[in-house]
């Protein structure tokens, strides 16, 4: 449901809300630009954009509702996660036995409204409110949690009868009934609650001399979230390792395991890393969050070429589509985005990972069990006699899965996987240090991409232009006059822009972010394996060569697409080099 301008403009000269001189010349600018009358009235300073939505709402018939300084059940509240309510504007406020209300800045937004109902199970109904409303309960859903977390370790650090290490339950049995007391449980599922809605990414639990330490990472950077009295740390470790079915007597040893558990309608799989230490046992937790769809490429982050080049590879049906970067950086999600595209009913594709990171509806996945000898290449292997179209193997580690990788692309299937290596261009002498010969190399390799993940900028932020020397400082680790003429060809830019003319941004703590950031984006560098570099590689030469000649056929470095993110005000040039080295 839309207003439009003959229904705006008589319901506001009705109202008074803008003089009639003011309101006819508005609308006579509006015919001329074929535009929107609201959204000329807004940006003319005529009327507020929250004053035009409670307009919309009543001319529609829609309830408005004002969320401002209401304190919502938190419960309710956490029935929409908080990086959705963000993202999509929406949060829910009253719930009925079969019904949610929520509010929403567009309740056209037809996606979100549709993503809430599966989640939550329930009737929605939309409401309209303001971007105050909305801005004031996002906050709810941080104090809301420190709250709680509060009160429980508060409540329960001293109902945990422990006492110092060394002195504690050694006993399997003893730390098994340690584990399931009370208070430890909420502990730890408070734990998990509060790390799944912050969209915590991991979960470090760290014991030193006097305390432990509970450390979340978020959107790639790792904050302290409690701290917590010494005696806590056996109970916590102890519920952990029941959870993920770990030896409870086992100090001395790392240990490895999983757990699944389901909060505010999402599940969430974890996987469990334990470590000796001086102090007593590190854990480390892994969120995988399941079933997790509607990405696109765009959405990731890939523009211009970089999208074109990935775009012609999945119509391939051989050969190689490889991603690369360190641990973090995104490359599952890429792959399993790019799984998303290709996956229609005439193919069938299977998957060997480690571990199983999203649920694919018509995919084969297969999680590895080296203890029981299921690894990738005798996974890989068995695929091969699945009749399968397309193949993704979760990553390549050796020389035996890198050559079965190569032999399943040369024999008629398309092969989706990941490498840990810096760039795009030095994913082939990697491949060559697996004993992979160079003519394999250049004979299935599509394209090689390699990323990194970089915060996103909130909406409030600080704008600035780059000075003189600024510019000639970039100069330096970037060709800025490459960067503008693809920001000019993606009409991200006008034609006759210089760089002293664009804005760029900076972070700003607001109330929504206390860094400034909140979210992540991916910056690439995608290599197409093109007649000129199979000669390089043939012939044996360096990654060095190899990206040059790449960068001559077209190619941004990760360095250089961030900078045109940073441009579009996604991101900062601060964060670029953060995560990038030259």
């Amino acid at each position: 449901m839309t207003v439009n301008n003959k229904q705006l403009k008589e319901f506001i000269a009705d109202s008074g809300l803008v003089p009639r001189t003011e309101l006819d010349l508005a609308e006579k600018q509006s015919e001329e630009k074929k535009t929107y009358l609201g959204n000329l009235l807004v940006s003319s300073g005529k009327i507020s954009e929250d004053g035009l939505r409670r307009t919309e709402a009543y001319i529609l018939g829609i309830p408005f509702v004002n969320l401002k300084g209401q304190k919502i059940d938190f419960e309710v509240l956490s029935l929409i996660p908080e990086p959705i309510a963000r993202k999509n504007n929406i949060v829910a406020f009253k719930k009925t036995t079969t019904a949610l209300e929520v509010a929403m800045l567009d309740t056209d937004d037809l996606g979100a409204i549709e993503f809430v109902k599966k989640k939550v199970g329930l009737k929605i109904l939309p409401r309209l409110t303001d971007q105050e409303s909305i801005k004031g309960v996002l906050l709810q859903y941080q104090k809301s949690l420190k709250a709680e977390f509060g009160d429980i370790i508060e409540k329960e650090a001293s109902a945990l009868k422990m006492v110092s290490e060394g002195e504690g339950p050694q006993s399997e049995e003893e730390l098994k009934k340690l584990a399931e007391d009370l208070p430890v449980v909420k502990i730890v599922d408070t734990l998990l609650n509060h790390a799944i809605i912050q969209g915590a990414s991991d979960i470090h639990i760290e014991p030193l001399d006097a305390q432990v330490v509970i450390r979340y990472r978020i959107d790639g950077i790792l904050h302290d979230a409690m701290v917590l009295p010494k005696t806590a740390a056996a109970g916590i470790v102890a519920r952990v390792k029941v959870l993920a079915n770990l030896k409870l007597d086992e100090k001395r040893l790392p240990q490895d395991g999983r757990f699944k558990i389901e909060s505010a309608g999402e599940k969430v799989a974890f996987r469990v890393s334990t470590l000796p230490t001086y102090y007593g046992e590190k854990t480390v937790m892994r969120l995988l969050r399941e079933a997790v769809s509607g990405f696109t490429l765009e959405g990731l982050g890939f523009i211009g070429i970089n999208l074109e080049r990935i775009h012609e590879a999945t119509k391939q049906h051989v050969g190689m589509i490889l991603t690369t970067g360190p641990t973090g950086s995104g490359k599952s999600t890429t792959l399993y985005t790019i799984l998303d595209l290709v996956n229609s009913p005439e193919v069938n594709i299977s998957t060997i990972e480690d571990p199983i990171e999203y649920q694919m509806a018509r995919v084969n996945q297969t999680q590895v069990k080296s203890e029981i000898g299921l690894t990738f290449a005798s996974g890989l292997r068995t695929l091969m006699r699945q009749d399968p179209d397309i193949i993704m193997v979760g990553e390549i580690r050796d020389n035996e899965t890198a050559s079965l990788a190569v032999n399943a692309a040369l024999t008629g299937h398309l092969v989706l996987s990941t490498l840990h290596t810096n760039s795009a261009a030095s994913t082939m002498p990697r491949l060559i240090d697996m004993d992979i010969e160079p003519f394999l190399i250049v004979s299935t390799v599509n394209v090689i991409i390699s990323q990194r993940l970089v915060r996103r900028l909130t909406n409030v932020n600080e704008k600035y232009f780059l000075s003189t020397d600024e510019i000639n400082a970039l100069k330096k680790s970037m060709d800025l006059d490459r960067i503008m003429n693809v920001l000019k060809e993606e009409k991200i830019v006008s034609q006759n822009a210089e760089w002293k003319d664009v804005p760029l941004y900076r972070p700003q703590k607001s109330t929504d972010s206390e860094d400034g950031y909140n979210g992540r984006v991916g910056i690439h560098e995608v290599l197409k394996m093109s007649p000129t570099i199979r000669d390089l590689v043939i012939k044996g030469e360096t990654a060095t060569i190899v990206e040059g000649q790449a960068r001559k056929e077209g190619m941004l470095t990760m360095t250089e697409d961030g900078m045109i993110k940073a441009v579009q005000g996604l991101t900062s040039i601060e964060e670029i080099f953060r995560v990038v080295s030259e």
